[in-house]
């Protein structure tokens, strides 16, 4: 008999876990494409507003089905792009930090977004000082903040943050004006594991990456162009696009399952699932 010695057997696919989440999400009634703050928008392409709407619904209703709470703010007349709650502010541990939008076009969803929190029992709540646009360029990974900087924040944003929730802020420098925000480049998995798209960093934010995260999934260039890493993870399910299949693929490869929702009336807007979804971690 030979004996083949040497071999490793694979690695087992790790289990993955869902814990409930508490999301906030804003209705898009008002939804329009009115203005271009991002390379997305034209504002000369029509809305289909009931589309997008309906869309929305399915977004909501699926979180809810996996045991999710879902807390619904109102849109508000001429602020077209409330319906992107992710960045409306970044709240963890009782403590909550509403937005200084960077475009003026945008910024009366700051006081909209805060007046909701102050009614909503956020009462450790302040404005943020620094230009902040909540959860599109702040991840919450574990015990540490994933903070995007270089089109809508900087550095003195992130000074900020980390002082206001006490957890370290690890700062990663955007340079490709299609992922303006980190969260259209980076998408937290569980509290260790992070999908991510590389040419969206600067080469120091890259290596940072690779040594905080060596076992990142890597996502391709087709599936961040129609914003596959804009999705949300309970830990075990990821909601996301229907449009990324080889990021959906990589993640049931490593013992997540992928929850396929179409949001692409609103990507018109530059945004999609977690666009669309503040955690309040």
């Amino acid at each position: 008999m030979t004996v083949v010695t040497g071999l490793r057997a694979p690695e087992p696919t790790p289990l993955r876990v869902a814990t409930p989440r508490r999301f906030v999400l804003c209705s898009p009634e008002y939804f329009d494409v009115a203005y271009a703050i991002n390379p997305w928008m034209n504002p000369g392409e029509p809305v289909d507003r009931a589309r997008a709407l309906a869309q929305w619904t399915v977004l909501r209703e699926t979180y809810e089905e996996f045991g999710h709470r879902v807390q619904v703010v109102p849109g508000e007349p001429g602020l077209p792009d409330m319906v992107f709650a992710a960045n409306s502010g970044l709240s963890v541990g009782g403590r909550t930090l509403s937005a200084r939008f960077a475009h003026p076009e945008r910024g009366p969803e700051g006081p909209a977004f805060h007046r909701w929190f102050a009614a909503n029992g956020h009462s450790r709540l302040a404005v943020a000082g620094e230009h902040n646009e909540g959860e599109g360029d702040f991840a919450v990974a574990g015990q540490r903040i994933l903070a995007g900087m270089g089109f809508r924040c900087h550095l003195g944003a992130h000074a900020e943050v980390q002082e206001f929730f006490a957890l370290p802020v690890v700062s990663l420098e955007l340079v490709d004006p299609r992922f303006y925000h980190l969260d259209t480049a980076l998408m937290v998995l569980d509290d260790t594991t992070i999908a991510y798209y590389p040419p969206a960093f600067s080469a120091a934010a890259r290596d940072v990456l690779e040594t905080l995260y060596p076992d990142a999934i890597v996502a391709s260039e087709a599936d961040a162009l129609v914003l596959g890493l804009n999705g949300v993870s309970d830990g075990r399910h990821v909601f996301l696009t229907p449009h990324a299949p080889g990021l959906a693929a990589q993640l049931g490869d490593r013992g997540f399952v992928p929850i396929p929702v179409d949001l692409s009336e609103l990507l018109k807007g530059g945004g999609g699932i977690k666009c669309c979804t503040l955690e309040l971690h």
